[in-house]
């Protein structure tokens, strides 16, 4: 009997899934690279080396922060793409192209740019995140994670977590808790101030994982083997979905209730339960690859890929 309701559930939900399209996109800038957002505010970083700073209540650009260009050897000039982008108390975090093989990393304050970072420090971040005290913690593509005081201009630590190339990096809600993916499928949870490995979850994935996301206990995984990873950090039940194309990345809403998935060559999101690993409606308006989700509370979604909107979702 329990199976059979079991699998009148699954039917159901399959029935009842439908399309939904979004209450609204803004164009911005540029190709979006990454996104925050921070009271009511939502900064998209581009690759034309702006942010543009969007009122959500009014869904308009209200400022915006421009890089300076960097210098070509043909003494040209091109726009310095940003790669990442965060948020706390007033401050924005960039982290930009150079002219060289590096990155460099900056801190804007009241229309103020401040480079904290230069390229002659060789240092490679991919994700770049302050903590709650107002630091700056790396993580480099060669693995290395770096907690960084950039009013004393020093590093705290700097730990090398893998000998895999990094993917994915996101901090837990409080800050204290880092969960760092990389190309050999592997998943760890890192000590924010200590930079102490907690967990390793390995089970799910046989290839790359590009993203991450953590909420309530819950971690979803993006990977290049076609599976979005499900770990629950209370117990040993994970599991995996697969999919029919490569998962670029994953969105978890903050009680972890709703998962999300990039699904498809054609560019769809896909909403799932992860504790029943129901999957539900999907949203569908992005024409290129989707690279990055976020939700604003556990109705409202906000995401973006290859290309210059921002799209904006309501769940039923």
């Amino acid at each position: 009997m329990f199976r059979f309701a079991t699998l009148l559930f699954l039917l159901l939900s399959t029935t009842w899934a439908k399309d939904i399209s979004p209450v609204a996109t803004i164009e911005v800038s540029g190709l979006v690279s990454d996104f925050v957002e921070d009271h009511g505010y939502l900064y998209v970083a581009t690759d034309a080396g702006i942010v543009d700073v969007i009122d959500l209540s009014s869904q308009k650009i209200v400022r915006q922060i421009i890089l300076p260009p960097l210098e070509t050897v043909q003494n040209g000039k091109v726009p310095s793409r940003i790669h990442a982008i965060d948020r706390y108390q007033n401050k924005t975090l960039l982290v930009t192209s150079a002219s060289n093989a590096y990155r460099e990393v900056w801190i804007e304050q009241n229309g103020h740019l401040r480079k904290i970072i230069g390229s002659d420090q060789h240092i490679m971040p991919k994700n770049a995140f302050f903590n709650k005290e107002g630091k700056i913690i790396f993580g480099t593509f060669g693995s290395d994670v770096i907690l960084y005081d950039n009013l004393e201009s020093y590093r705290i630590y700097e730990q090398h977590i893998s000998e895999s190339t990094m993917g994915g990096m996101v901090l837990s809600d409080d800050k204290n808790k880092m969960v760092i993916s990389d190309e050999s499928g592997a998943v760890r949870i890192i000590d924010v101030n200590t930079s102490k490995i907690d967990q390793v979850y390995d089970k799910e994935h046989v290839d790359n994982i590009y993203k991450v996301a953590y909420a309530n206990g819950v971690i979803l995984t993006a990977g290049q083997d076609r599976r979005v990873g499900v770990y629950f950090t209370d117990s040993d039940n994970s599991y995996h979905l697969k999919s029919d194309f490569l998962v670029y990345c994953v969105g978890l809403s903050p009680k972890a209730t709703t998962g999300v998935y990039s699904s498809g060559i054609e560019h769809h999101l896909q909403l799932f339960n992860p504790a029943t690993k129901s999957k539900g409606d999907r949203l569908v308006g992005h024409y290129a690859t989707p690279t990055k989700i976020l939700f604003i509370n556990e109705k409202a979604m906000i995401s973006s890929g290859d290309e210059d909107k921002v799209f904006f979702w309501l769940l039923p």
